[in-house]
């Protein structure tokens, strides 16, 4: 099955030897493909104790205030997670500048993995929340999603200029140089993110929500701006 699934990724993604790639990392596709199904087959075994109406969405203070179907509630992330999955599959293909993304395919792939071991977390805490067992969601998602964070700080460290992944403003994708030192600088920025999110599990309500998104956006925006100044620095330099 699995090798099947690998000669049909190899014709559908054959620019730059992908498919010699593709051997390479076999096993991170290995832990991709059994991440998800493992969704599928905890959605599958919690079916029968499942309520007709699944809590789906919580407010901000992480209280459910939003409910679907039974089948919605429990297979809309494994069905997200396969969508994603390939995806970040066809991603190297399309890139026009996908040989950039050759030169660290090893950590774009795991990324993939961690990526979609997050989404198994939340399909297990949707079902925990969903079998009677309440708390605050977004405490419960907190150290995940830090460890997300982290994760990313590490891969847009080694990323190399494409059109897809990392710190995508007008002035990384015109330089190399300016791309460089802002997703060097970035990988620092999203991996300090990442460990104050995870003290969110620690709290409860708005400040667990703010640990997770109030360093991430200032960081963000933080790195846009130093994007920029690094670009017109470099332009001054040539003009001089």
């Amino acid at each position: 099955m699995y090798d099947r699934f690998l000669i049909i990724l190899r014709k559908g993604i054959s620019v730059w030897n992908y498919s010699s790639i593709l051997t390479n990392m076999k096993k991170e596709i290995i832990f991709a493909l059994l991440v998800v199904l493992i969704q599928f087959l905890v959605a599958m075994y919690y079916y029968p104790q499942m309520p007709d109406q699944m809590a789906s969405h919580w407010n901000i203070e992480g209280v459910a205030d939003g409910y679907f179907s039974k089948f919605w509630g429990l297979f809309l992330v494994p069905l997200i997670a396969v969508g994603l999955f390939f995806l970040f599959a066809v991603i190297p293909r399309i890139d026009p500048l996908q040989n950039n993304i050759k030169d660290f395919i090893k950590y774009y792939w795991s990324f993939i993995v961690l990526f979609l071991s997050y989404m198994l977390y939340m399909e297990l805490i949707i079902v925990v929340w969903n079998l009677g067992f309440t708390f605050n969601m977004f405490q419960a998602l907190s150290p995940a999603m830090g460890v997300l964070f982290i994760s990313i700080g590490f891969v847009i460290g080694k990323a190399k200029r494409n059109w897809f992944m990392g710190i995508r403003t007008p002035w990384t994708l015109s330089d190399d140089v300016v791309w460089n030192k802002t997703h060097k600088l970035g990988g620092k920025v999203f991996m300090v993110s990442g460990v104050i999110g995870i003290l969110g599990f620690f709290f409860e309500g708005y400040f667990a929500l703010l640990l997770l998104l109030v360093p991430i956006i200032i960081g963000s925006l933080f790195l846009v701006v130093y994007s920029y100044l690094e670009y017109q620095k470099i332009n001054n330099k040539t003009s001089n």
